[in-house]
């Protein structure tokens, strides 16, 4: 973990530790959500992929299948803008995996690899509330982040396995896979920037050797 992350996390954690302590039912909520398992561990999953339209910050449509992910390989996380506690510190996370990636990868980050994130309270985040919580995070350049109606958004998070009727007590999880050949791992509570970046180079190598492999 970064000694910028790091920072960013002791604010955050202070705040939760309040939180506990308040016992109104707003605190309750919340501290559930704070209280998302936190064992960096990951699995592989299945998921499906809904070719679905939802808006990006700039309120212009994006399908979520087919414009979003595409033949990409992506990485996705699962946000909403009025939480205080796991959100930002996994928005701050994207924003360390970003600049590794973008550090890594050059030109094909963005058009071969994505992050998403995908607010799952598209009712209180419209486009411009997201887009003003994203500039606290990182640059728009490879990273997408996309609100919409309610029934397409919560139809998307079904299909990524991230739907919760009660946002506040949503999984802190992060999405990385793999559009051309179905591969994907969900990694739970927060792992660390390098855990992320090590997986998207893994399913890099995994295309390259398919490459190899139709070549022959």
């Amino acid at each position: 973990m970064s000694k910028a992350l790091r920072l960013f996390l002791t604010p955050v954690v202070l705040a939760g530790t309040s939180l506990l302590l308040d016992v109104g039912p707003a605190a309750t909520h919340d501290a559930h959500h704070h209280a998302a398992p936190q064992d960096p561990s990951a699995k592989s999953e299945r998921v499906t992929l809904h070719d679905i339209q939802l808006v990006d910050t700039d309120g212009q449509p994006v399908r979520f299948k087919s414009d979003a992910v595409g033949d990409r390989i992506v990485v996705v996380d699962f946000i909403y803008t009025s939480c205080t506690t796991i959100c930002p510190v996994t928005s701050a996370l994207f924003g360390e995996v970003q600049g590794r990636l973008a550090a890594k990868l050059g030109e094909r980050f963005g058009p071969d690899v994505k992050l998403i994130s995908l607010t799952i309270d598209p009712a209180t985040d419209t486009p411009q509330r997201l887009k003003d919580y994203a500039g606290n995070f990182g640059v728009p350049a490879g990273w997408l982040w996309l609100t919409g109606d309610k029934p397409k958004v919560d139809k998307v998070l079904v299909g990524l396995g991230a739907y919760s009727a009660d946002i506040t007590r949503h999984s802190g999880a992060i999405l990385v896979g793999d559009a051309r050949n179905g591969e994907w791992m969900r990694f739970y509570g927060i792992p660390n920037a390098q855990d992320i970046v090590d997986r998207v180079e893994h399913l890099l190598a995994m295309r390259e050797t398919a490459n190899v492999t139709e070549r022959r």
